[in-house]
C-alpha cells in the first residue's frame, strides 16, 4: 500500500507543478499583452495627432495661398484612400494561410454572415455622412481662422459622448463627464477670443463667420455620429475587430464619399476653375499639387489611426484623442503661420490637457477593475476545480 500512495503523491506534485508552470506562463503573456495593446493604443493616438495636426495646417494653407474650393478641399480629406489596397491586400495573403481552419471553425456559422446588401447600406451610409462632414469642415475652415476652427471642433466629443450613450450604451462616468467638461470649456474660452489670424481666402464679414461656426459645428456632430455609428457596425454587424476590417470600412466608406463630393464639384462647375486655380496659387504649380497629395495622405494615416482606436476602446476615447490636438494646432499655427499665443489660448491648452488626463485615469480605472474581475473569476473557477476533485475522490 505504502508504493501506490507514493506514487500518487508524486503525480499530484507533478500536478500541481505543471499547473504553477501554466500560471506563470500565461501571467507572463498576459502582461505581454497588456503591454501590446498599449503600446498599440499609444502609437495609433501619436498618428492621429500628427496627421490631423498636418491635414488642418494644410488645408489653412491651401486657402492661404489662393485656393478657393471646398469641393477640392473636402475631395482630398479622402480621394487619398487608394494608397491603402497594397496593405489591404499584404493582409489578405497573410490570412489565407489559415482560411482552411477559418473555413472549418465557420461553416456553422455561415447563415450569420451578413449579406453583401447589407455591408454596402453600411459603407454607403458611412460614406455619405463622411462626406457631408468633411464638406461642412472645409466651409467652415474657409471661413474662420485655423485655431478658432480647431477649438469648435472640440465640441465633437461632447456630440459623440451623446451618440455613444444612445448608440453604445457607453457609460458617462465621472471622470469621462469632467474631460468632456473640461474639453467643452477649453474651445468656448478661445471661441470669444479675438483673434487676429486669418487666410487670404476667408471672409472678413460675421455673416461669413457665423456660417463657418454652424458648419463647423455640424460638421463636428456629423463626424462624432460617423465614430459613434462605426463603433456599433463593429460590434454587432462586422462581428469581427481585425486589421482587415478596418481596411475594408476605410477604404468603401471613403469610396463613397470621393463619389458624392466628385458629383458635387462637377454639379457645382468648380472642376473649371481648377486649372486656373493652380496657376495663380501663390507657391507655384508644383506646391499646389504637393499640398493636395500631402492632405490627402494625412487624413487616410488620420482615419486609420482612428478607426484603430474605435476597435481597440471605444469611439469616445478616439474623440478624446482627436480633441487633445485643440491645444496643438494653435502652437502649430503660431510657429507655421505667425497667430497670436495669448494667454485665453494657454489656459485653453492646460484645460485641454488635463480633460485628456481625466479620461486617461478613467480608462486606468477601467483596466483594473477588469484585472480584478479576471482574477475573482480564476480564483473561483480553481476552487470549483478542487472541490470538484475531493468530490471525486470521495466517491
Amino acid at each position: 500500500m505504502g508504493e501506490p500512495q507514493v506514487e500518487n503523491q508524486l503525480n499530484i506534485s507533478l500536478h500541481i507543478v505543471e499547473e504553477e508552470v501554466n500560471m506563470a506562463n500565461n501571467s507572463t503573456n498576459s502582461w505581454r499583452e497588456k503591454y501590446k495593446r498599449w503600446i498599440e493604443i499609444g502609437f495609433n493616438a501619436a498618428l492621429i495627432l500628427v496627421c490631423l495636426s498636418a491635414a488642418t495646417l494644410l488645408g489653412e494653407l491651401y486657402y492661404r495661398e489662393g485656393g478657393k474650393s471646398t469641393w477640392m478641399n473636402s475631395l482630398v480629406q479622402m480621394v487619398g484612400f487608394p494608397i491603402l489596397f497594397p496593405i489591404l491586400f499584404l493582409k489578405k495573403r497573410e490570412e489565407s494561410k489559415d482560411e482552411d481552419d477559418l473555413i472549418k471553425n465557420t461553416i456553422n456559422s455561415n447563415n450569420e454572415k451578413p449579406s453583401v446588401w447589407m455591408f454596402l447600406s453600411v459603407y454607403v451610409f458611412l460614406g455619405f455622412l463622411l462626406g457631408g462632414s468633411c464638406m461642412l469642415n472645409a466651409v467652415g475652415l474657409l471661413h474662420l481662422p485655423v485655431s478658432t476652427f480647431s477649438l469648435i471642433s472640440a465640441s465633437q466629443l461632447g456630440f459623440n459622448a451623446l451618440f455613444s450613450f444612445f448608440l453604445n450604451s457607453q457609460k458617462i462616468t465621472t471622470y469621462i463627464a469632467n474631460s468632456i467638461i473640461l474639453l467643452t470649456i477649453s474651445s468656448i474660452l478661445l471661441v470669444f477670443q479675438p483673434d487676429d489670424s486669418s487666410s487670404t481666402g476667408s471672409s472678413k464679414g460675421k455673416g461669413y463667420v457665423l456660417i463657418g461656426f454652424i458648419c463647423t459645428l455640424f460638421g463636428s456632430a456629423g463626424y462624432a455620429l460617423l465614430l459613434s455609428a462605426t463603433e456599433r457596425i463593429f460590434r454587432n454587424i462586422m462581428k469581427k475587430r481585425t486589421l482587415k476590417e478596418v481596411m475594408n470600412v476605410v477604404i468603401w466608406q471613403s469610396f463613397f464619399a470621393t463619389c458624392a463630393i466628385l458629383i458635387g464639384l462637377f454639379a457645382s462647375g468648380e472642376w473649371r476653375w481648377m486649372k486656373r486655380e493652380m496657376s495663380e496659387y501663390k507657391l507655384g504649380k508644383v506646391s499646389y499639387v504637393m499640398t493636395l497629395v500631402w492632405n490627402a495622405l494625412a487624413w487616410q494615416i488620420y482615419t486609420i489611426g482612428l478607426l484603430s482606436l474605435i476597435m481597440k476602446v471605444s469611439a469616445l476615447f478616439a474623440n478624446v484623442i482627436t480633441a487633445l490636438s485643440v491645444p496643438l494646432i494653435p502652437v502649430l499655427a503660431l510657429i507655421f503661420f505667425n497667430e497670436k499665443m495669448s494667454g485665453v489660448k494657454v489656459i485653453s491648452m492646460i484645460l485641454a490637457i488635463w480633460g485628456f488626463l481625466s479620461y486617461g485615469y478613467q480608462q486606468y480605472l477601467d483596466e483594473v477593475n477588469l484585472k480584478i474581475e479576471l482574477s475573482k473569476a480564476k480564483e473561483e473557477a480553481e476552487v470549483s476545480l478542487v472541490e470538484t476533485g475531493l468530490n471525486h475522490r470521495a466517491n
